[in-house]
């Protein structure tokens, strides 16, 4: 398979990682674990998009073509900036010349590393990011001029501090209140986030360019939209397996390519949509995901589902809706203005952090319409406080609808595999009396 085939190519950038300062030795352990993962949860699949080639390849690749196309970037006098959160704007990076690239560690190999540093008591998402920086394993970290934090809550505020002692760190402070001054505070921040990023790149952010960036996003996110749009189908013509993949894709491969490529992928599922062709039989129970991110190689709570008998058809979350959802109004003659319509943007964004948060909750119960959700799964993953204690209000508003709700919290290992899958098959079986 050209996917296999790839991932054996990866060593001839054996000579890359190590300018990059990589441990080669641990590196190889890792690659070693990614090739029977993706192929049992991925390549397994019936009927699968021929489309989904594009994301074949970005994962045999994962680790060679785009850190390639990073080193080249730097080889120009670019920079790298490494972000770990949606409030952190590409807009604003991508105006000063910079490439974006998320972050956000969805690997039990790097836990352990993490806990080094950290409580084992911690979010294995904040764990997995520090780990992979401090055990030099991941490339797209080695790349980055500079990393990029938020606090959007406390587990990341902390860890920003010693993440720092290992590259150079920003952090931007996120407003927990979408009260009357959020909006001027938060435009205030997306500013000095600028004045930072124009100090490294040594490019100046113009009005022009600015705009630019924020159309370049823009159509990135209405290519999502529309992805997102084909999954309301019965059938559905892609597995929620596969769409979480390319909106894990998002965060670090080129913007313009991946728009172009979601968009073909797109004509191809509403395609099989007109066909009523689908890679599940119609009527099997839909469900929408909601709660914490899904950071690549995540894909675990997805696949036993859609191994158990059932189907995602979206996600209410960072790697998900969150991501795609309202554009930036793209108007304004200053800077000022334009920060301002970052911040009214980001601001729209309906975090767990911010409370009180209602709009999270008609959020959830807008995609279970819209996507004619049979059930909701809330995911939270261990540790996360935040979203576990917001699942109270969450549940409350879901069984008021008389929609059925399973809370699912879990970690990056796979012990509990099968506990999860007697759970889901409980879940479905209550879905079908």
């Amino acid at each position: 398979m050209i996917y296999l085939r790839r991932l054996k190519n990866l060593a001839n950038y054996t000579e890359l990682w190590n300018q990059l300062g990589i441990d080669l030795g641990r590196h190889d352990q890792l690659c070693l674990a990614l090739p029977g993962l993706f192929e049992e949860v991925y390549l397994e699949q019936e009927n699968r998009p021929e489309g989904m080639s594009y994301w074949n390849m970005l994962i045999g690749e994962i680790h060679g073509l785009r850190i390639q196309e990073l080193a080249d970037h730097r080889a120009r006098g670019g920079k790298v900036v490494g972000t770990f959160c949606l409030f952190v704007p590409d807009e604003v990076l991508l105006a000063a010349g910079a490439v974006s690239v998320g972050l956000c560690g969805g690997s039990q190999f790097w836990v352990p590393d993490g806990e080094k540093v950290l409580p084992r008591n911690l979010c294995p998402l904040i764990k997995a990011l520090v780990g992979a920086k401090i055990s030099r394993t991941c490339p797209y970290f080695q790349s980055c001029d500079l990393l990029v934090g938020e606090t959007t809550c406390d587990g990341k505020k902390k860890a920003w501090e010693i993440l720092g002692e290992y590259a150079p760190m920003y952090v931007m402070e996120l407003p927990q209140k979408k009260n009357g001054s959020a909006r001027a505070r938060w435009a205030a921040e997306i500013a000095a986030l600028a004045e930072r990023v124009e100090e490294l790149t040594g490019n100046q952010i113009t009005v022009a360019g600015l705009r630019e960036a924020i159309e370049k996003v823009n159509r990135r996110r209405k290519a999502l939209a529309r992805l997102a749009a084909t999954r309301r189908n019965d059938p559905v013509p892609i597995s929620g397996k596969d769409a979480l993949l390319v909106g894990q894709t998002a965060f670090y491969d080129d913007p313009e390519r991946f728009t172009e490529q979601v968009n073909r992928l797109c004509e191809e599922l509403e395609e099989r949509a007109a066909r009523g062709e689908g890679v599940f039989a119609p009527g099997t129970p839909r469900f929408l995901v909601t709660g914490t991110p899904m950071a690549i190689p995540n894909w675990k709570l997805h696949h036993v589902i859609e191994t158990g008998g059932g189907v995602v058809v979206g996600e209410e979350n960072c790697t998900g809706y969150r991501y795609y959802t309202h554009l930036v109004e793209n108007r304004g003659e200053t800077l000022s203005e334009l920060y301002g319509a970052l911040a009214d943007r980001y601001l729209k964004l309906n975090c767990a952090c911010f409370t009180p948060n209602e709009e999270r909750v008609q959020d959830i119960l807008t995609l279970v319409r819209e996507h004619r959700a049979d059930g909701v799964v809330y995911y939270n993953l261990q540790f996360c406080q935040t979203y576990a204690v917001e699942f109270y209000q969450v549940e409350k508003a879901l069984k008021s609808a008389g929609i059925p709700v399973l809370y699912i919290e879990t970690d990056y290992s796979e012990q509990d595999l099968e506990v999860l899958r007697t759970r889901v098959q409980a879940f479905l079986e209550m879905l079908r009396k």
